[in-house]
């Protein structure tokens, strides 16, 4: 049910994307991430103050959704809005390692998260931390949004869209254009993710319940390995966009889905053995095969779109499918599970995704060394 609830919030991606994509599109990448933030920032307060079943019985979890929904409708312009202004701020020869901060952005946020959650289950006792700590980093995630938020309206618009709103040539409707104009780049930002979100929710979000529910794993062992494993994916990610940026997006796309193909079995194998030794191993491996891909994906999704739809070609492809298979693949990898009665089937997801990526991959020729349009 906890899982099912993390996935709620992942309804709401494609319309935010639709929303501030077609916003950002038509009046600047700069007021929509500002617009983002902000909904961001009060969604996740509102989270803190939110009343327990005890308090409201039924309420409280449809309080519960809607705040995820919320949630969910901004982070559904955060990722296509932020990578495009990176990128399109990034000189020639230079887009795969600044566009990689945007995975840094994001895996320094989960970091951040794990730890606090792994400090606070080291100090606090349980009936201190289910009566009020839980609600703390919600509650301070305020201030982190309005310092984003003011940051955000003081930095300028990319050189790319203000060329083309100088000229007269933003699009007037940037989402129609997007599946008339561009349908098979379209398809490709989503074909391409199904690995790239698959992976993301499985090596960082699952295997956490997964060692400690299946393996039987201390929580606080396992929330330890989780923020140790962040830490050294959120350090090799810009290695990746640089790399990327000497060898091309295709070549480290690709490395990642084949290791995948490989070692998705193996990798649940290792989790399941209840040796903290192999647990450390498995998702450390997991994180460190999926880095290229991680770290080259930004550059490599905003080189498949012109300026004119990028946020929003960008935006919709990428969160329809976080929507159906990354969201709720923690979920779908728990249902596995319960239904084969077999603790390695969350395996066949994973590489089936990174299957069908690898076969897209193949027919895409190589966008590091071209112009941005």
């Amino acid at each position: 049910s906890t899982f099912a609830v993390f996935g709620v919030g992942f309804v709401m991606r494609p319309v935010g994307s639709i929303l501030f994509g077609v916003y950002g599109d038509k009046h600047g990448r700069r007021k929509a991430l500002s617009a983002v933030i902000f909904v961001m920032a009060i969604a996740t307060f509102a989270m803190g103050l939110l009343p327990t079943y005890a308090q409201a019985g039924v309420i409280a979890p449809a309080l519960l959704v809607i705040v995820r929904l919320f949630q969910g409708l901004s982070v559904g312009g955060e990722f296509g809005g932020s990578t495009a202004y990176i990128v399109e701020f990034a000189p020639a020869g230079r887009r795969g390692f600044l566009g990689s901060f945007q995975l840094v952005g994001v895996a320094g946020g989960f970091l951040l998260g794990s730890l606090t959650a792994a400090l606070f289950i080291g100090s606090l006792s349980d009936a201190d931390r289910l009566a009020w700590g839980w609600r703390v980093p919600f509650l301070l995630g305020i201030a982190v949004g309005i310092v984003g938020w003011y940051l955000r309206w003081r930095l300028d618009d990319t050189p790319k869209f203000t060329e083309i709103e100088e000229q007269g040539a933003v699009a007037k409707a940037p989402l129609t254009e997007a599946f008339r104009d561009h349908p098979w780049e379209t398809f490709l930002g989503f074909g391409t993710t199904l690995h790239n979100t698959v992976a993301y929710y499985i090596a960082l979000i699952f295997m956490n319940s997964y060692m400690i529910n299946v393996a039987k794993l201390p929580q606080r062992t396992v929330l330890w390995i989780g923020t140790g494993c962040l830490a050294v994916f959120v350090a090799l990610l810009p290695l990746m966009g640089w790399l990327s940026d000497r060898v091309g997006r295709r070549p480290l796309l690709l490395f990642s889905c084949a290791a995948y193909v490989v070692l998705g079995y193996p990798f649940f194998l290792m989790a399941s053995s209840g040796s903290i030794g192999m647990a450390i191993l498995a998702q450390l491996l997991m994180v460190v095969l999926y880095a290229p891909y991680a770290g080259t994906c930004p550059s490599f999704y905003t080189e498949l779109f012109p300026t004119r739809v990028r946020y929003t070609a960008l935006s919709v492809g990428y969160n329809i499918a976080v929507a159906i298979f990354g969201g709720f693949a923690p979920f779908i990898a728990t249902f596995l599970v319960h239904e084969t009665g077999s603790t390695q089937a969350p395996a066949f997801y994973v590489i089936a995704a990174a299957v069908v990526t690898g076969l897209i991959l193949l027919k895409v020729p190589e966008t590091a060394f071209k112009p941005l349009r």
